[in-house]
């Protein structure tokens, strides 16, 4: 059985929207604080295989940009991973190796989590995070947490998401200040 783990970068207000849009006009605000160092931070979190769940929107915002992206590790990494996308449009993927998770998302993501495989990473995609942690399906929750405050933007988790508790595994920071925080998902917040 595959692990499923999410690894968002994330203000400290909870903001993981890295595009411009929606009137949304801070984008690229990760970049000031990225590090050699960091990325090698970054690499290790994903490991060295893994593969994507990915919600459409992700799904194509990394398209558009990860083929073209040169030869890094984090690079080869995500454009060798088989990526599963929750879509309703799967006859229009085409950055590969690509499957869809089906009409049924949660049946898609339990069948390919039931298979033998790598790793599962969990990127942006805020619907399919909540779903997952909401479903009892994640197993680690890793936040790359910048110094900064955004304001506004899209979230990691919307106000319905149901309480939840992690466990805390590890904690590694930059030289820049980004937290590199790695929790345990336990489940159902305790009372």
């Amino acid at each position: 059985m595959r692990k499923i783990r999410i690894i968002e970068h994330i203000s400290l207000d909870g903001v993981i929207q890295h595009e411009n849009g929606d009137g949304f006009g801070h984008g690229n605000w990760t970049m000031p604080y990225r590090t050699p160092a960091g990325l090698a931070a970054v690499v290790e979190a994903y490991g060295s295989r893994f593969d994507l769940l990915l919600g459409r929107r992700t799904y194509d915002a990394w398209a558009g940009f990860w083929p073209q992206a040169g030869d890094s590790p984090m690079a080869s990494g995500l454009n060798a991973a088989t990526k599963y996308v929750a879509t309703h449009r799967p006859e229009s993927l085409a950055w590969g190796p690509v499957q869809d998770l089906g009409t049924d998302i949660l049946a898609g993501i339990r069948r390919v989590q039931a298979t033998d495989g790598p790793d599962l990473i969990v990127c942006g995609s805020s619907t399919l995070t909540t779903l997952l942690l909401d479903q009892g399906l994640v197993d680690e929750v890793v936040l790359l947490v910048y110094p900064v405050l955004l304001g506004w933007g899209k979230r990691l988790f919307s106000e319905s998401a149901a309480p939840r508790e992690l466990a805390f595994v590890s904690s590694q920071a930059t030289s820049t200040g980004v937290l590199l925080n790695t929790y345990r998902h336990v489940g159902a917040l305790r009372r």
